[in-house]
């Protein structure tokens, strides 16, 4: 039987809002789960959706600042942190549904999201699904899951598969790796901060950006069989997005997305080919995380983009 697992006090919620001053803690229970998100400051609603393998807690470098503009609420997406894990559901489209469903729930007309990673593709499945209730949408290192996901490599291409991921080669073993039932959960449970240690090391350019604090608060979360396998069926369901994403209409919604070193070029092609109010910014000089390699550069971006 794998290992029951408790978070440490410092790592909890609570615990953790200490660095979010002026937010507080929040579940509602919408679409059929429930839903764990932290909210903090005023004005037009900002929905900030984490990406894997992070929770709420990766928008801290950024949300004190984010909050001084916009009423910002930091959502625990399906499957992850302190909300729940449903066996079904992980497809974006469903995701997508659950973050709508909190907004009307919250009695927001309109909306604008900022996605990171997993995050970004839930943002533009709430984007396509529902544009009359999407503001702008800001996407860092992210796009709906497409039918080129169907040809990304099984083998790096040679030379290519250094310390480093290689931004014009890109090798991202794990996307295959998390479509794996039960194994993962199995091999890593009480284990994952190997995972995290390699992950940031491998697609950040200054992993030193990544504290030892923040790996710990990760790394207490997806040590849990049941995060670790409710994660991976994020990936679990491309196929499905990638189905869903055949029926939708050309977006009209205003996009930013930024991308770093490992990403903007897949961004800067992929991103006009669905959308037509599209500005897609080269953040090279920053990895994968960037709220926590680049948060300046960050919040510029986008708090000229929402103004």
């Amino acid at each position: 039987m794998l290992p029951t697992l408790e978070a440490p006090a410092a790592y909890s919620d609570e615990a953790l809002l200490a660095k979010f001053p002026g937010f507080t803690n929040h579940y509602a229970t919408v679409n059929g789960v429930r839903l764990h998100y932290v909210e903090g400051g005023s004005g037009h609603p900002l929905i900030c959706l984490p990406g894997w393998p992070q929770t709420w807690y990766s928008f801290h470098p950024v949300a004190s600042e984010l909050a001084q503009h916009y009423r910002v609420i930091i959502l625990d997406i399906r499957g992850m942190g302190s909300s729940d894990k449903p066996e079904t559901g992980y497809d974006k489209k469903t995701m997508a549904q659950d973050v709508y469903a909190l907004t009307q729930l919250l009695a927001l007309p309109t909306v604008s999201l900022l996605g990171h990673d997993i995050g970004g593709m839930v943002a533009m499945s709430f984007a396509f699904n529902y544009p009359a209730a999407t503001h702008k949408v800001v996407l860092l290192d992210s796009g709906h899951p497409s039918e080129g996901m169907r040809y990304m490599s099984m083998l790096p291409a040679p030379g290519t598969f250094e310390a480093k991921m290689d931004g014009n080669n890109p090798y991202m073993w794990w996307m295959s790796f998390n479509q794996i039932k039960e194994l993962p959960e199995q091999l890593l449970a009480g284990r994952f901060r190997y995972v995290l240690d390699w992950l940031f090391q491998y697609v950040m350019i200054d992993e030193r950006h990544m504290t030892e604090f923040d790996r710990q608060a990760y790394a207490t979360v997806y040590n849990h069989p049941a995060n670790i396998r409710a994660a991976n069926g994020w990936y679990q369901t491309f196929n499905q997005d990638i189905e869903d994403m055949k029926t939708y209409s050309r977006l009209t919604t205003p996009i930013l997305g930024i991308g770093s070193y490992v990403a903007y070029s897949n961004m800067n092609m992929s991103l006009p080919a669905i959308a037509d109010n599209v500005e897609v910014l080269d953040f090279s000089n920053s990895g994968h995380y960037l709220f926590e390699e680049n948060p300046t550069q960050v919040l510029e971006a986008v708090l000229r983009f929402l103004h």
